[in-house]
């Protein structure tokens, strides 16, 4: 995630700001320029962009914005249309939670937060990402519900583009106690997006094509039976072993999971690092034996050997931070050689994506780059 400034004062903002807290001045998100704005009242609902690549250009607020404030998403003026305008990320949601509950908005609010942040990351690496109004077959879409009151759970999860979330995962002390009663070292709202839409992905990129068969030796066969894997690792738990392998206890459990895990896992260590180098963040300790970050290549032109060797110093500072301040670490993962492997192939098959060649297996050379469409073999022990 690329910093943020407000334009009217300069002050640093986040990405899911509404307003200046030094100016007051109105911000919103235009994907346009993907970037965030401040605005003036410019009356009759409409809003005058100060930013210096549109200045004084009309922009109206998405709907969820003006009238539910659950969204800082802003529309072009002239794209939008009175009374059912949505942003581009807002038209990705299909079902939203029954607003009755007065604690629905605010768990709606927190998933459209993380919504956002997966797409723009998303974009931002060039893949694939269209609505179900666009493309009917192919298309995302996101629905948000929770358990009925016959008992009856909704179960997050994706089934051919659309990807259903409980609300009850945007309930902190709900996703806290479920996250220790399943022995997990991590489990967070946008872990949950990005665990998701790698399912999505899969199917968009992987299944069908030629990327398949290095899948199936990667991560395994997924024609495996679903059903009776997941029954067993419930009914056993992980093997004892799952470490070695897998990034996580639960990317144990079948090749789509497996997948879905790392996926979600490439994808933290992408905006984790994007936004380290967009803050300027350096590691230059006085011993030479302490781990140094100095690289400040922009993401979407870094190798896969240069985002892990960023990695893995960027980590160990940000669990000794957290450490100071008497919090867990907030990377509770160690990541073995053959997890490495399957995080090099996910890197591949985004940047085949990104250049629009995602059945492009390459049989030579060429770059590991996500600017580049080159897929290689994966090696039997690439550097950590």
């Amino acid at each position: 995630m690329k910093t943020f400034h407000c334009d009217h004062c300069n002050q640093l903002v986040f990405f899911e700001n509404e307003r200046c807290e030094r100016c007051n001045s109105r911000l919103g998100y235009v994907p346009q320029s993907g970037d965030m704005h401040a605005f003036e009242d410019a009356g009759d609902g409409r809003w005058r962009s100060l930013h210096p690549q549109t200045p004084g250009a009309l922009f109206r607020q998405c709907n969820n914005y003006a009238l539910e404030n659950v969204c800082n998403g802003m529309i072009p003026d002239d794209e939008a249309h009175a009374n059912d305008t949505l942003c581009r990320a807002c038209q990705f949601t299909r079902t939203i939670p029954n607003l009755t509950r007065a604690e629905n908005r605010l768990y709606w609010y927190r998933l459209e937060t993380s919504k956002r942040r997966l797409l723009y990351t998303l974009g931002a690496l060039g893949l694939p990402l269209v609505t179900r109004a666009e493309d009917p077959e192919h298309g995302l879409q996101f629905e948000f519900l929770e358990d009925m009151a016959d008992g009856q759970a909704v179960l997050t999860g994706h089934d051919h583009g659309l990807i259903t979330m409980n609300i009850a995962e945007a309930d902190d002390a709900h996703r806290e106690t479920t996250r220790v009663s399943l022995h997990e070292p991590y489990r967070t709202l946008l872990g949950h997006f990005r665990h998701e839409v790698g399912h999505y992905y899969f199917d968009r990129l992987v299944a069908g094509t030629r990327w398949l068969e290095p899948f199936r030796q990667c991560f395994g066969d997924e024609r495996a039976d679903y059903a009776e894997a997941l029954a067993t690792h419930y009914a056993n738990g992980p093997a004892p072993d799952w470490a070695e392998r897998h990034v996580s206890a639960y990317a144990s459990v079948h090749p789509w999971e497996d997948w879905a895990e790392t996926w979600a896992h490439y994808l933290h260590i992408v905006d984790t690092v994007d936004t380290a180098a967009a803050c300027g963040l350096t590691l230059l300790p006085a011993s030479p034996d302490e781990p140094v970050l100095t690289d400040q290549t922009p993401v979407d032109e870094a190798s896969f050997d240069s985002l892990m060797a960023r990695w893995f110093p960027l980590t160990y500072a940000l669990n000794s931070l957290n450490r100071s301040l008497g919090m867990p670490d907030g990377y509770p993962f160690t990541l073995a050689s053959p997890v490495i492997d399957k995080l090099r192939f996910v890197h591949r098959v985004i940047s085949a994506a990104a250049r629009g060649a995602d059945d492009a297996l390459a049989s030579g050379g060429g770059r590991d780059r996500l600017g580049d469409g080159g897929a290689h073999e994966i090696p039997a022990d690439p550097p950590r």
